[in-house]
């Protein structure tokens, strides 16, 4: 009997190309729901998602025969980790997929900011010409802060290579990590020196809201701040004190504490944050791009090599 596999997410044909070249037997099923997953998953030994839903309890207690969740894409904070390694089931991800187009998007959202694009788009489209309300910084001589220096971070360090910036990671669970792109340091020697501050951590128990008001108080200089992460480890409101108090110069935010409408719109800080011009919002698309989405699946499809059922 062939080993099957249920896509319930949009991924790349790669993926389920190359499973099948494996053996698997792969139902992809992008328009299902969760309530028809939880009908079916029983008869699968691998379920694929990106987004969708959340791989929880209750749908770990009617996988009764599920060998692997594969996520298509960085973070497993949608998958119930504690549950697949009771059960033994192995969770793979891709962060190789993504990483670049998580390095560029970082970048482009602080080059955003630093030289006023949105504003002085929004100014000429208006009829407003200001050349001295938006002269900007250049990041040569800059030091960043990277918060986090797995694929993510190692890879919008590469980015900022030509910049010509001193480059500081701190990662809380590595050591000995300092390369060519950037070095190693306290969480101390950030929070001193840094211009800019990047976040590249998951999303656990111990990092959710994790960066408050009391996080940015610690920072010496007014900081440029950039999450391409995910956004419950920010608190929103806290970002939007510390531009207040001006410790943040500008904010570039991919992701935020609640995402999606109609939930967003009824945050008591969306209005104040959507009406702040020292912010750049985007939709979660950091690691999204059309290449991504591909590489993603790729990636993805080269783990399952690995496993062996």
């Amino acid at each position: 009997m062939s080993k099957r596999i249920l896509i319930v997410d949009d991924l790349h044909p790669a993926f389920k190309e190359q499973a099948i070249l494996m053996g698997y037997q792969v139902d992809d099923e992008p328009q299902i729901t969760r309530q028809q997953t939880l009908e079916r998953i029983a008869g699968y030994d691998g379920i694929a998602v990106r987004t969708k839903f959340r791989i929880d309890a209750e749908i770990f207690a009617a996988a009764k025969n599920l060998k692997f969740v594969a996520r298509a894409g960085a973070g497993l904070d949608n998958i119930d980790d504690k549950i697949a390694l009771e059960r033994n089931i192995t969770l793979i991800n891709a962060p190789e997929g993504n990483c670049d187009a998580v390095g560029e998007h970082a970048t482009g959202l602080l080059l955003s900011l630093m030289n006023n694009f949105r504003r002085a788009d929004h100014e000429i489209r208006n009829g407003v010409w200001d050349r001295e309300g938006n002269r900007g910084y250049e990041l040569k001589g800059k030091k960043v802060g990277i918060i986090g220096y797995g694929f993510m971070g190692q890879s919008f360090a590469k980015k900022l290579a030509g910049f010509e910036v001193e480059v500081m990671a701190y990662d809380k669970y590595k050591t000995g990590f300092s390369d060519a792109f950037a070095r190693e340091v306290s969480m101390e020697e950030i929070v001193k020196h840094c211009d800019v501050l990047s976040l590249h951590i998951p999303l656990t128990a111990e990092t959710k809201q994790m960066v408050d008001d009391e996080y940015f108080f610690h920072f010496k200089k007014p900081i440029f701040f950039i999450n391409t992460a995910r956004g419950e480890i920010v608190n929103v409101s806290a970002v939007l004190n510390a531009i207040k108090s001006g410790k943040i110069l500008g904010a570039g935010l991919d992701v935020l504490q609640t995402e999606k409408f109609p939930a967003l719109s009824e945050q008591a800080w969306y209005n104040d944050l959507i009406s702040n011009e020292q912010v750049i919002l985007t939709p979660h698309v950091g690691g999204w791009t059309f290449d991504s989405y591909r590489k993603i699946s790729e990636v993805l499809a080269e783990k399952l090599k690995a496993i062996s059922l």
